[in-house]
Formats: C-alpha cells, structure tokens, sequence
C-alpha cells in the first residue's frame, strides 16, 4: 500500500489491438499501485473498447496516437504526459504484462536503498515470468565475452546491462538527463539501446528479484533440444536484426558488449532460419534487417 509520503510514481503502458481482458488485468493490478495509469494507443482498430476500458479506473487517462508509431515514441509521449502530471518516477509497461501486488512499492524501496548508498541508478526492474517459457529468465550482463545469468535469490539487488522496458521503474530525473527512447529504432532493443546509454553516461541500471510480474516474451515459444526459445513474427525479427547492427556501429557501445550479443544474434539467425515458420520469410526479413542494419535505413518498415 501507498503512504501518504509515497514518491508521485506514474504507470505508462502502451498499446496496440490488445487483448480486452487482459489490458483490464493489467489495469486492475496497476491501478492500486501508482497515483495515475497513462495509455498510449498506438493505432489500435479496437479503441472504443479500450477507452471504455479505461474509463473504469478513475486513475486512467487514454491517449490516441492515430497510427502505428512505434514503441519508443509511444513510450516518449507517455512520458511527456506523465511529466505533465508531476511524476516522480515513471513505470513502463506493456499490454501484455501483469505485475504482481506490491511490485512497483518494491521497485521503489530499491531504488531508494541504491540511491542512498550514491549510487547512480538508471532504473530498476522486475524479474518477469513467462509461464509458456517454463523458469524465469534470470537477469543478464555481458562479463569477460561471456553472458553472465544472476541467480535471482529472495531480496536480491543485482546489476544488469539493461531491463526490459516493461515492468521498469525510472526517474524523471534520469529520463531528463539520459533522453528518452530512441524513435528511430520503432521497436526492439528500444530497451536495450537506452539501458547501454545510461551505462555509458554512469548510470547503472539493476534487477529487483522479489519484484515480479507475468509477461509474454513474444508468440508461442520454439521448442528445440530441451529449450524453449522465444519466438516472434518475421517483422519483428527484422526489427530486431536491423535495431542489432545498427546498434552494433555505434562507438559507443562497448566492445565486448557488440560482440557476445553479435554472436547471439548469428546463433538466433540460424535457429530461426531453420526451424522457425515460415521459414523462408524469417530468412528473408532478417537478412533485410541486417542489411538496412549496416546501411543505417532506420524508422518504420516499409
């Protein structure tokens, strides 16, 4: 529960065509938690039930954007608006998440704990569990060329490279001096784009492992050797190809950083080639990705 000290803390999450259901969820959850919920819809053909939706809660302000933006720049205007507000920190989220009870009050106790001991924060976030996925991914950073996965033991803080936007907690104050999201890149590695750029200007972004929440990581999951890896559509691995190689020609992105995820990104690209359907259109989209990567053709596909 929220005190009457509690920090001005305002959830944005995005949206496009969401499933009804479970944006009320979402809603429901978040509503108790933060002072107000902004949604961002990004062209969605179903918003006369999503405002209806949004009506329900008295702390929830919808706002259209008219077309497919992007992410990032969805993510931006929320901001703006939760600046408009006079939000403290800014919690984003996606339609497809569910925070547990309490989470953005844990997210906050960590930041405050971190921040006293002068530490620069970037942002905190939530341990995430997809239920298709099986375990929950541990929280990630790159260490002497290799991926290093942090056990997520109970009252845990620990440092990661970058967060996953959704179920993130950050600071108007770091939002100012770092920027917001990267427009150019639409969707993916929004998320970690902004992570290394705080990183890089000494802001330390952390991980929150009694923090929790529900989220789907994609479609349904490819099931190969006794993993489950996370799939998503041809576009959004053209996205993700592109966004990756431009990241990957930016100076100042560490080295080691480019690359163990280059080397990730070529193991993604033979997986999905081969086993992921329809194959021929994975291939195609990703091989424009890294094309349009290398020569910089940034925004909107098309």
């Amino acid at each position: 529960m929220r005190t009457p000290h509690a920090p001005r803390i305002v959830a944005v999450t995005v949206t496009y065509n969401p499933d009804l259901p479970a944006l009320e969820h979402l809603l429901k959850a978040l509503s108790p938690q933060v002072v107000e919920i902004i949604v961002i819809d990004n062209g969605s053909s179903n918003k006369p039930a999503i405002m209806t939706t949004g009506a329900s809660f008295a702390n929830c302000r919808c706002f259209w954007l008219g077309s497919n933006t992007g992410i990032a720049n969805a993510f931006n205007r929320g901001i703006i608006e939760a600046r408009e507000l006079g939000a403290s920190h800014i919690a984003l989220f996606d339609q497809d998440s569910l925070p547990e009870r309490e989470m953005i009050d844990k997210l906050y106790a960590a930041t405050t704990e971190l921040s006293r001991r002068g530490i620069k924060v970037a942002g905190v976030g939530a341990r995430f569990v997809d239920d298709r996925m099986g375990n929950p991914p541990p929280f990630i950073c790159i260490r002497n060329l290799r991926l290093y996965r942090h056990d997520c033991r109970q009252g845990s803080i620990v440092p990661v490279d970058y967060l996953i936007s959704s179920g993130s907690l950050i600071s108007e104050h770091v939002l100012s001096v770092v920027g917001g999201m990267n427009t150019d890149l639409f969707i993916d590695y929004v998320d970690i784009e902004w992570g290394l750029r705080a990183k890089g200007k000494g802001y330390q972004s952390f991980g929150v492992c009694d923090a929790t929440m529900k989220h789907a990581l994609g479609s349904e999951p490819l099931a190969l050797l006794g993993y489950k890896l996370p799939v998503r559509s041809p576009l959004r691995h053209y996205y993700m190809f592109r966004n990756a190689v431009w990241l990957y020609r930016q100076s100042w992105v560490p080295l080691m950083w480019k690359l163990v995820d280059g080397y990730r990104l070529m193991a993604r690209y033979v997986v999905y080639s081969m086993f992921a359907k329809p194959r021929v259109q994975h291939m195609k989209l990703m091989s424009r990705g890294v094309w349009n990567g290398c020569r910089g053709k940034m925004g909107k596909y098309g």
